[in-house]
C-alpha cells in the first residue's frame, strides 16, 4: 500500500513547501557569517506588500502573453481558413476545443471567396454571461470585413472574470481581400494564476488540515502538530550591489592620498589604468563609493561596467514573446551559450511535478514518454499548470516563431507526473517518480517541489538516481527561510534559488548554506495549461534555468559525472552578494556559456553583468486589473 509519510509537494510552486506554514514562525536565524543586507526592512507587512508586487505583476505579464497569443492565432487562422463552410465549422469548433479560453468564434469571409455575402459564420455562444460582448463582437466583424484589426478593452463577465473582444483580418486594409477571424477571448487565466501564485507564494495561508490526505501540519523538528491561521510572517531581504567603481581625478593623487583612499573605502585593490583607478571595496556598495568619490574633485565617478570580448554574436529567436518578456535567458547569457551548443535530443531532462500539457504546440516534437505516478491507467497530463511553466523554461521550442524561447533547442522533457490536481503528492509517489524516470533514461532530473521533513525513503530515491550518474536540481522553496527543504539540502542534490531582474534575491526565495546556485525566477514567462502562456514566480521557475543548464553541458559533454557537471555550475557561476559562497546565493547566478566553456576545456571568459538586454516592461495598469487583485486578495 502506498503509505503518505508527508505531503511532499505544494509543487513547490507550488515549489513553496509542501508542509503548512505554521511551523516556520519560529525559523532560525540568518547565519551569522552571512548577514542580511543592512537598511533593508524585515517586517512581516514589507515581505507581504513584496510578494503582492510579484503576484500583480505575473498577472499583468500573463494578461499581455494572453493577448499577445491570441492575436497570433486568429490571424494564423483568418489566413488559412478551409473554403466550404461546413469545413470552417469544423475548423472553428476544433480551434476552441484546443483553446478553451476562445470562448466564442466568428468567420467573416471576404468578398468574392465563394461564400454568401455577409455569411459570418460562428461558433460559441455570446448569451448574456458577458454584457456588452454582442455589440463590441459586431463592431470588430465591421472592422475586419474592411481589413482593418479590433480590440476591446477588458470586459467583466457575470462571472467575475475579465474577457475581450478581438478581431484579426486576413488581409490589412487596402489588400487584395478583407474578411477575417472575430473571438471573444476568456481571461480565466489571470484567476488561475493568481490563485496559483497565491499558494505558491504563500500569501494564502495552507490550511492545517488537508482533507484530501487527511493529514495535519506537523513541525519536523518535533513531530508535534500545529495550528495553521495566517501565512508566514516572513522577512524580505535583498543582495549586495558589486562593489566596483571607476574614478578618474581632475588632478592625480599622490601615492599618499591614495592610500588614504584605499584604507576610507576599504578597497581590496586599487588598479590604474591610463588615467583612471578602479577601487574594489569589501563592503561598501557601489552607490556608497559613488557618493564617496564625488567629494574628491574626480572628472567622472561610474560603476565598473564589464563586457565580454572577442564573443560570437548572440543569436536572438523570433519567438514572439522572447524579445520583450524573457528578460530571464539574457541576463544569464544564454544566447551566447547557443554558439556552443543548442543541446541534444538525447539527453532528457525528467520534470517530476504535475505533468505537462501534452498537446502544447510549443512542446510539441520536444516531449519523451513520460509516466503518470497518480493515475498510472492515464498519460501524465498537467491538470495544475506548474509542471507545464516548468518543461516549457527548459525546453519550449526555439525560433518558431511563436510562444516562448526554452533554454535548450535539442533537449527532450520527459512528463513525470506525481503530484495531482491539488499540487500535492506523497513521499512515495515523488519517490517512485524519481526511479522510474531513472530507469527510463533521463539524465538530468528536475524537482521543483519539496519538503522541510527529510524522508529517508525519499532520499534512497535520491541516492538511487544519484548513484546512477543522474544530476539531480531541486528548488529551494518559496518561504524566505533558512531553514532548510528537502530534496533540495540532500547533499546529492544541487540546491537553487532564486534572484530578479536586478540579480537580486527574490524576496520570496529561501536561503541557507545548503544553496548551491541562484538563477532567474521572478516574471518568468513560458509555457501553461490550455495551449496558453503565463507568467509565474518562484523557486519553482529558478531550478529549470539550472535544470536545462545541466542537460546542456552533458550535451556538449556526455563524459562528464554528475558530479563534474554540479562542480561545473558552481565554479562557472556569477558571483553575487557577500565575495564567494554565501546564504543568499550560493556560489553565484548560473552562466551560461562560462559554463559551457568550462564543459568543454575552454578558459571561460569573464562573465559580463549587463542585464539590459532582456528587459521587459508589464504595461497593464488598468482598473480592471487591479479590481480582479483586489477581489482575489479580498481587499
Amino acid at each position: 500500500m502506498k503509505g503518505i509519510k508527508f505531503p511532499l509537494g505544494l509543487i513547490a510552486g507550488l515549489a513553496a513547501l509542501a508542509l503548512p506554514i505554521g511551523f516556520l514562525m519560529n525559523r532560525a536565524d540568518p547565519p551569522e557569517q552571512n548577514p542580511a543586507p543592512s537598511g533593508i526592512s524585515r517586517t512581516a507587512a514589507h515581505e507581504h506588500r513584496a510578494k503582492r508586487a510579484i503576484l500583480a505583476s505575473d498577472v499583468a505579464m500573463t494578461e499581455e502573453l494572453c493577448r499577445l497569443q491570441c492575436r497570433d492565432d486568429l490571424s494564423s487562422m483568418a489566413r488559412n481558413m478551409p473554403r466550404t463552410k461546413a469545413d470552417v465549422k469544423r475548423a472553428l469548433a476544433d480551434m476552441r476545443t484546443e483553446r478553451p479560453h476562445l470562448h466564442a468564434l466568428a468567420f467573416v469571409p471576404a468578398e468574392g471567396t465563394g461564400f454568401e455575402s455577409g455569411d459570418v459564420i460562428r461558433d460559441g455562444s455570446l448569451g448574456g454571461a458577458v454584457p456588452d460582448a454582442e455589440r463590441r463582437f459586431r463592431d470588430a466583424i465591421r472592422s475586419v470585413s474592411k481589413g482593418e484589426r479590433y480590440e476591446s478593452k477588458a470586459l467583466r463577465g457575470n462571472d467575475g472574470d475579465l474577457y475581450f473582444v478581438l478581431g484579426e483580418p486576413a488581409n490589412e486594409a487596402g489588400g487584395e481581400t478583407s474578411g477575417g477571424m472575430v473571438g471573444l477571448v476568456h481571461q480565466d487565466v489571470l484567476r488561475r494564476v493568481a490563485n496559483h501564485q497565491m499558494r505558491n507564494l504563500r500569501l494564502r495561508e495552507f490550511p492545517d488540515e488537508d482533507k484530501t490526505f487527511g493529514i495535519r501540519a506537523v513541525d519536523p523538528k518535533t513531530g508535534r502538530e500545529v495550528d495553521v491561521d495566517t501565512p508566514e510572517e516572513n522577512q524580505g531581504i535583498s543582495h549586495y550591489r558589486k562593489r566596483e567603481v571607476v574614478v578618474r581625478f581632475k588632478d592625480k593623487p599622490s601615492a599618499k592620498q591614495l592610500e588614504r583612499m584605499r584604507v576610507e573605502t576599504r578597497a581590496v585593490s586599487v588598479k590604474q589604468l591610463g588615467y583612471a583607478y578602479v577601487f574594489d571595496s569589501s563592503d561598501m556598495t557601489t552607490e556608497q563609493l559613488m557618493d564617496y568619490f564625488k567629494d574628491h574633485n574626480v572628472e567622472y565617478v561610474e560603476p565598473h561596467y564589464m563586457y565580454v570580448t572577442n564573443e560570437t554574436p548572440d543569436i536572438v529567436p523570433n519567438d514572439e514573446l522572447y524579445s520583450r518578456y524573457q528578460w530571464n535567458l539574457p541576463i544569464i547569457q544564454t544566447p551566447a551559450g547557443w554558439s556552443v551548443t543548442k543541446g541534444a535530443g538525447e539527453v532528457v531532462v525528467a520534470v517530476v511535478d504535475t505533468g505537462v500539457t501534452l498537446s502544447h504546440p510549443d512542446l510539441q516534437g520536444h516531449l519523451a514518454e513520460g509516466y503518470n505516478v497518480v493515475d498510472p491507467a492515464n498519460p501524465p497530463a498537467d491538470d495544475v499548470g506548474h509542471g507545464t511553466h516548468v518543461a516549457g523554461v527548459v525546453s519550449a521550442l526555439v525560433d518558431n516563431g511563436q510562444g516562448v524561447a526554452g533554454m535548450t533547442w535539442y533537449n527532450k522533457v520527459m512528463p513525470v507526473k506525481v503530484l495531482d490536481s491539488t499540487g500535492m503528492g506523497s513521499t512515495y509517489s515523488v519517490a517512485e517518480g524519481i526511479v522510474w524516470a531513472t530507469d527510463h533514461g533521463a539524465k538530468v532530473i528536475n524537482l521543483s517541489l519539496g519538503n522541510y521533513a527529510s524522508a529517508s525513503f525519499l532520499h534512497d530515491a535520491i541516492r538511487y538516481a544519484f548513484d546512477r550518474d543522474v544530476v539531480l536540481i531541486a528548488a529551494t522553496g518559496n518561504d524566505n527561510t533558512s531553514q532548510p527543504g528537502f530534496p533540495a539540502a540532500y547533499p546529492e542534490v544541487l540546491a537553487v534559488s532564486a534572484t530578479n531582474q536586478q540579480q537580486e534575491k527574490a524576496s520570496f526565495s529561501n536561503y541557507g548554506d545548503y544553496v548551491d546556485v541562484v538563477a532567474p525566477g521572478e516574471n518568468i514567462a513560458s509555457t501553461y495549461t490550455e495551449n496558453q502562456y503565463a507568467a509565474l514566480s518562484g523557486t519553482s521557475m529558478a531550478s529549470p534555468h539550472v535544470s536545462a543548464l545541466a542537460a546542456l553541458i552533458r550535451s556538449v559533454n556526455p563524459s562528464l559525472k554528475n558530479t563534474e557537471v554540479y562542480d561545473i555550475m558552481r565554479k562557472s557561476a556569477v558571483d553575487l552578494g557577500a565575495a564567494g559562497k554565501d546564504a543568499y546565493f550560493g556560489y553565484g547566478q548560473i552562466n551560461v556559456p562560462r559554463a559551457l566553456q568550462l564543459a568543454t576545456g575552454q578558459q571561460p571568459q569573464e562573465a559580463s553583468m549587463d542585464d539590459d538586454s532582456g528587459t521587459r516592461t508589464v504595461g497593464r495598469e488598468a482598473s480592471f486589473l487591479e479590481q480582479l487583485l483586489r477581489s482575489i486578495f479580498g481587499a
